[in-house]
């Protein structure tokens, strides 16, 4: 099911700072959790509210992350996706974004999901995002994504993400 996990760019799992948000010993606002994944907001967002999903179980790149596994994490990108857009703070769309690898600019070592809210007109530019990042009222925007997430979906959306088995952070 998973294969050894390498520790590319000189990190192990043991120094994995994604690892330590997961076990509780690294500090993060949480927006959702479940026996799988963890979702987080972004220490530096590109946008208010850009979460990042990651797996419990640490996974380098995406090689090493398990198939189910992988779908779970998309699938919970999606509902993270769909609460943007029922929260305050109204996201007209979002970007799923995956870099694997360290060509594709991962900077941690372990797989992550980022899941961007857009508003029609932002003009979000995701080089210019990455140069201005900064937290913007975490405790607030992670209140606002639960809040999303505990909002009833669309009967259209619930046939498509499935049921609301997770709990909140």
């Amino acid at each position: 099911m998973f294969r050894a996990t390498r520790t590319p760019y000189g990190r192990g799992v043991n120094d994995c700072v994604f690892c330590r948000i997961v076990a509780g010993e690294a500090p993060a606002t949480k927006v959702y959790e479940d026996e799988l994944l963890c979702a987080f907001l972004d220490i530096r967002p590109i946008a208010r509210g850009h979460t990042l999903v990651v797996p419990k179980r640490h996974a380098a790149e995406l090689e090493d992350l398990d198939a189910d596994l992988g779908a779970e994490l998309f699938r919970a990108g999606h509902r993270i996706a769909l609460a943007m857009r029922r929260s305050s703070l109204l996201a007209d769309g979002a970007n799923l974004v995956m870099n694997d690898g360290k060509a594709a600019f991962q900077t941690v070592a372990h797989v992550h999901l980022h899941v961007v809210p857009r508003r029609h007109g932002d003009k979000l530019s995701f080089a210019k995002g990455f140069l201005l990042r900064r937290p913007n009222d975490p405790e607030g925007t992670a209140a606002a994504i639960r809040a999303g997430l505990a909002t009833p979906a669309r009967q259209d959306d619930a046939e498509d993400v499935g049921t609301e088995e997770g709990t909140q952070a």
